[in-house]
């Protein structure tokens, strides 16, 4: 085992990984291929042997099935008692998450991960799924012994749904199941499974004969084993990786098989590709094709480039993860990369390099030969390529991105800043030989070549390096002005001025395409951050959709649009105004085959490939919420694999956004129909509470007219329908404020304002209200210069009505009522104040909600519009109105409205 020293800063994020992990209870997942197989059963004797040794433990919920084995494990356990929770007509027995968190065990066994909990039941419980109870338990730092099947993994359960023909609708996160201190896999083989079943050991008789005929038929049950064994596989492949991280092991640890196949732009590299795909089939090995674009591999023609497209594509749609790599030698990249995967197999291709070269650079084969341990290196040897027939990949490539074109890079202004440089080097040698030395001199050509090779690449600086040689020699070495050299040493100073020339050229020239390359890199990983930004800061998914054209198109050098479906699910075309880098005559059709699909369709990809967009969908967590189309400029933008992925990314941030914008409307919407249906319940019960006492004494009174009438004295007559006509007048009220009410809500109300007095519209109000006022003494107190008020008079009064009957309805008689008028920070402020019992308890702005009223039951009527009222219309006209307590006892309701300079009056004339 080799070893190093971790990294610092690897070192302390696990650390502080451990320190969190400390602080909560441990998670033990008893993970099986499908029910039956033994889970509970294995818990619970684990459960005992953990009893035996000591510990505190706990069963929380265990559901037995019926099975007497399992019983008898339960037998000599605490056990909590199960919550009665009442659904749908039946008791429920759950698990009492309350009553284990007021226990809290060392260790708690709770059934069942992946269980729903009865969210409509009564009492109703704190989380939706049983997950989030354990999660709630391990927070409070109690150790959890669970179960859970394979096909209940979220990820996974898409891939069950296709082996069973059945789709579980009770799922666990995958970061539940990945956070897991540990997972013991209980494993029983399909023909003993069976037998159980057969036996009534797993379900009833009844139960059993209809499970053997659908789900649990021999064959899911091999695919469903497999699954489970591979998940188990993929964590302890997982936890390998983590403890080599943590301590600094570079070493492959050949537990499992892992390939990696290297390809480089050549004739043998689909080949390569091939024979590691066979490799991994074979092995039953997961497998990597790397391409490693070194400085070399940057300057070959467009042409052999574009073979980099058909290659990862190749690998991707053989299984293959396919990954490109950065750097300056492809050997050590490999070899990095191998390590970091935990490689045991790597194929390349036979060494193209002369033997004479490798004397000077080594081939990749012998940096990989010498740089890996443990790693099994595989050599391809090569073929015939020209009678292998071409791969549809690569001839669908070139189809689309056209064969090399000579580039139109204007190449000639290097050489010519070269021949310059020298000579202004030359120019500036003269100058100094008198008072420097010639090594001095040499030294300035050198910082030409160093200059040229930044700014204008390896050619140039190469030109650069032999005439500074030849200048150097020409003028500065004796003999001078001829090329003879009087002095055997300076044929070894030309020798090594021009072989650090050279070499100086060619490492700033690689430094200089890995910076572009970095800077490239940086600037798609910003324009992404700046794109989740600003889609995480937009509402309302037209908006969305142009934030995310903006970025993609940018990014991509593309036309981009998005497409979103109607109500009716079917594709339409943008209707808001179109911006730069927008795609026009988007194909409808393709896009509602990606929509329906789910897949991309499009350039590039196997459906449809002769469209000239490439069109991707945007997948939410349960649907396709609209299709991304790209339009690029230049195929490669879109087509490399690691743009493709890029792309992806891109497109499922934008998913995101319009998954959240959609939630967020439906939660708006479910909480308007909510308020809705309670608003109505609350309309419901205020008028049958207060249309029950008014029809009731109308019933009354009319049945004593019409039955005995003529015999009732007069006065009696008289009272009986003065009762009817007050009992209609406040049912009559009633239903005015609720239609007042719906009109001012519905906005149907446009204000026709005119200037009025204050004084003119309470005097109006005080007349009408003369009889209801009658017990109380009402003094109004306004001044004579009160300006006038621009508003609309039967809406404002219908405000002084509201307050002052309130006012006398829930004050007792003979206590006064004042209503105030001035003009207070520029507005009027009213107030309507009584001597009465005050506000009852509780926040005052309670009072303007619908349907509220000070006393909820007794003798005083009304449904609990005034005061609602009295708002919408106070800010219909700009103003406020608010409630307070007096000091010196009582209530002052109090309102604004705005003050207007009123219009000069014409003076009559004389």
């Amino acid at each position: 085992m080799s070893e190093a020293r971790p990294d610092p800063d690897a070192l302390l994020a696990r650390v502080q990984r451990e320190e969190e992990k400390a602080k909560r209870g441990k998670l033990k997942i008893f993970f099986g291929a499908t029910a039956g197989v033994g889970k509970t059963y294995a818990m619970l004797e684990e459960a005992r042997r953990r009893k035996a040794a000591g510990e505190d433990v706990v069963v929380g919920y265990v559901e037995p099935h019926g099975r007497a084995e399992t019983e008898a494990l339960l037998e000599g356990l605490e056990r909590l008692p199960c919550l009665q929770v009442a659904y749908r007509g039946a008791t429920l027995n759950e698990f009492d998450l309350d009553a284990a968190l007021a226990r809290k065990p060392g260790l708690l066994l709770v059934d069942e991960l992946a269980h729903s909990n009865p969210v409509e039941g009564e009492p109703a419980p704190r989380h939706a799924k049983r997950w989030q109870d354990v999660e709630e338990l391990l927070a409070a730092g109690i150790d959890v012994f669970t179960t859970v099947n394979v096909q209940h993994i979220e990820s996974l359960n898409d891939i069950v749904a296709g082996i069973t023909g059945v789709r579980m609708q009770e799922t666990v996160p995958d970061l539940v199941f990945e956070g897991a201190h540990e997972v013991e896999l209980v494993d029983t083989p399909p023909d003993e499974l069976l037998e159980r079943l057969h036996a009534g050991k797993v379900y009833i008789p009844e139960q059993a004969r209809r499970a053997i005929d659908s789900f649990f038929r021999r064959g899911n049950l091999i695919a469903l084993r497999e699954l489970a064994l591979r998940t188990t596989a993929d964590r302890v492949d997982a936890a390998m990786q983590e403890y080599k991280e943590g301590h600094a092991i570079r070493a492959t640890w050949a537990a499992g098989e892992r390939i990696l196949v290297a390809v480089g732009p050549y004739e043998d590299a689909e080949r390569l590709v091939r024979a590691g795909k066979r490799m991994a089939t074979a092995l039953h090995a997961p497998w990597i094709v790397v391409y490693v674009e070194t400085p070399r591999l940057l300057r070959l023609p467009e042409a052999e480039r574009n073979r980099r497209i058909a290659l990862l594509r190749l690998a991707e749609s053989l299984g293959a993860e396919a990954v490109t790599l950065g750097g300056s030698s492809a050997g050590e990249e490999i070899a990095n990369y191998a390590a970091t995967r935990n490689v045991t197999r790597i194929v390349i291709g036979r060494p193209r390099r002369a033997l004479w070269r490798r004397v000077f650079r080594p081939s990749t084969y012998g940096e990989l030969l010498e740089r890996t341990q443990g790693i099994d290196l595989h050599v391809i040897g090569g073929a015939d390529e020209a009678a292998v027939a071409r791969n549809p990949f690569l001839a669908r490539s070139q189809a689309y991105l056209g064969t090399a074109q000579p580039s139109d890079k204007l190449r000639w202004p290097g050489y010519a800043w070269a021949a310059a440089a020298t000579a202004a080097c030359t120019l500036l040698g003269m100058a100094m030989s008198p008072a420097f030395e010639l090594v001095n001199i040499a030294m300035v050509y050198l910082l030409a070549v160093v200059l040229l090779a930044a700014r204008y690449g390896r050619g140039p600086a190469i030109a650069a390096s032999v005439l500074g040689v030849a200048a150097f020699d020409f003028f500065f070495v004796p003999p001078q002005l001829t090329f003879a050299v009087s002095d055997v040493q300076y044929l070894v100073t030309f020798a090594i001025m021009l072989s650090v020339g050279l070499v100086i050229s060619g490492l700033t020239a690689s430094v200089r395409l890995q910076a572009r390359v970095a800077g490239h890199r940086e600037r798609r990983t910003a324009l992404l951050y700046a794109m989740s930004r600003e889609l995480a800061a937009t509402r309302g998914l037209e908006s969305m959709a142009r934030a995310a054209v903006h970025h993609v198109s940018e990014v991509f050098d593309s036309q981009v649009v998005v497409v979103l479906p109607d109500a009716a699910g079917r594709m339409r075309h943008p209707r808001g105004e179109s911006i730069a880098g927008s795609l026009h005559g988007a194909d409808l059709g393709i896009a509602q085959w990606v929509q329906d699909h789910g897949l991309p369709a499009g350039l590039g990809t196997d459906t449809l490939p002769g469209a000239e967009a490439l069109y991707l969908p945007l997948k939410g967590s349960h649907a396709v919420l609209g299709v991304l189309g790209v339009l690029p400029a230049n195929a490669r933008r879109v087509l490399l694999p690691e743009q493709f992925h890029l792309l992806e990314t891109f497109a499922g941030q934008i998913a995101l956004a319009l998954e959240r914008a959609q939630l967020a409307e439906h939660a708006q919407r479910a909480s308007i129909d909510a308020e809705t249906e309670g608003l109505r319940n609350a309309l419901l019960a205020s008028i049958s509470h207060d249309l029950r006492t008014p029809l009731a004494v109308i019933a009354g009174a009319s049945s004593s007219l019409a039955e005995r009438g003529e015999r009732l004295p007069a006065p009696e007559r008289a009272a009986l329908a003065r009762s009817i006509y007050e009992q209609s007048r406040q049912m009559a009220d009633l239903v005015a404020k609720v239609l007042e009410m719906t009109r001012l809500e519905a906005g149907g109300i446009a204000l026709e304002r005119d200037w009025h007095a204050l004084a003119e519209i309470t005097g109006s109000v005080l007349r009408r209200l003369r009889e209801r006022l009658a017990a109380h003494p009402v003094r109004v107190e306004m001044p004579a210069d009160l300006p006038l008020a621009r508003v609309e008079a039967t809406l404002v009064e219908q405000v002084f009505a509201n307050l002052l009957e309130n006012a006398a309805k829930y004050t007792p008689a003979g206590t006064a009522i004042t209503l105030r008028a001035a003009v207070e920070s520029g507005e009027f402020l009213v107030s309507v104040e009584d001597d009465g019992p005050g506000l009852p308890p509780g926040d005052p702005e309670q009072l303007f909600a619908k349907f509220k009223r000070g006393a909820n039951e007794g003798a005083i009527g009304g449904v609990g519009l005034g005061l609602a009222i009295c708002r919408a219309v106070v800010r219909l006209h700009g103003g406020r109105i608010w409630a307070e307590r007096r000091p010196e006892g009582g209530t002052a309701f109090r309102f604004t409205l705005p003050l207007e300079e009123a219009p000069a009056v014409p003076a009559e004339p004389a």
